[in-house]
């Protein structure tokens, strides 16, 4: 029943250097912009790291084409293709943020004291 409260403690440690570092986290993901396309650039989608859309252009000749269901599918492949990039760069910044502390040891504690859906380990 004790046997993960070392590594509680432990993983409570690195916790506390985590959470500080989110914070840059959180400000280094507002200041990153990334950009989504599509049909050749005719549409394009800017947004941040924090998901949040900037703006989108749309090419004049896609209205005047006067294809509702292209622009529609448009928007949406550009959208989509911004907020993979901002995933991209969220994973790299949390990568910063995680890449000295192992989360295995979180995993393991939290399985010896049955808080991760099974039995716990005796």
């Amino acid at each position: 029943m004790f046997k993960g409260l070392g590594d509680i403690a432990s993983m409570m440690k690195q916790a506390q250097e985590m959470q500080g570092r989110m914070s840059e986290m959180q400000d280094s993901l507002g200041q990153i912009r990334v950009e989504g396309s599509a049909g050749g650039g005719m549409v394009t989608v800017e947004a941040t790291g924090q998901q949040k859309i900037l703006n989108v252009h749309i090419e004049k000749s896609v209205f005047e084409a006067g294809d509702q269901e292209m622009l529609e599918d448009l928007i949406v492949a550009a959208t989509n293709q911004a907020l993979d990039k901002v995933k991209e760069a969220a994973s790299a910044e949390m990568q910063k943020v995680t890449g000295n502390i192992d989360m295995s040891v979180l995993n393991d504690a939290l399985s010896h004291l049955g808080l991760d859906g099974n039995q716990p380990t005796t």
